[in-house]
């Protein structure tokens, strides 16, 4: 059984070359920046143990490499899925759009129940 120890969301955009690609890297970056999980150090329990779990969200799914973004995740072991989601701002005028991308990234720990003392 696992726990779910954190969740951060982040978002990412493309301003001008409709890369969903860049968008999506960049939310994950935004919401990894957030965080910190020094309960590795503390416990003594190996970064391998955590399992993460991030869901990308843009408005052209199929256009994300998955594989592709599990490198930039620095710590356990990478799942990710990607959704409908974000948003496209088309410019009338130039007739360029803008792509934003949103991320969950979740980390989930073997359960704890009953390793923690309270003192």
């Amino acid at each position: 059984m696992e726990q779910r120890v954190i969740i951060e969301m982040g978002m990412g955009n493309d301003l001008h070359g409709m890369d969903y690609q860049k968008a999506a890297k960049r939310a994950i970056e935004d919401a990894i920046r957030h965080s910190t999980l020094p309960i590795f150090q503390s416990i003594g329990m190996p970064h391998t143990e955590m399992r993460v779990q991030v869901t990308v969200g843009v408005q052209e799914p199929d256009k994300i490499d998955t594989e592709a973004l599990k490198p930039g995740l620095p710590r356990g072991r990478a799942d990710v899925g990607v959704v409908k989601g974000g948003l496209n701002i088309p410019n009338p005028e130039t007739g360029d759009t803008a792509v934003v991308a949103t991320a969950a990234v979740e980390a989930f720990l073997p359960s704890q129940a009953g390793k923690w003392i309270q003192t």
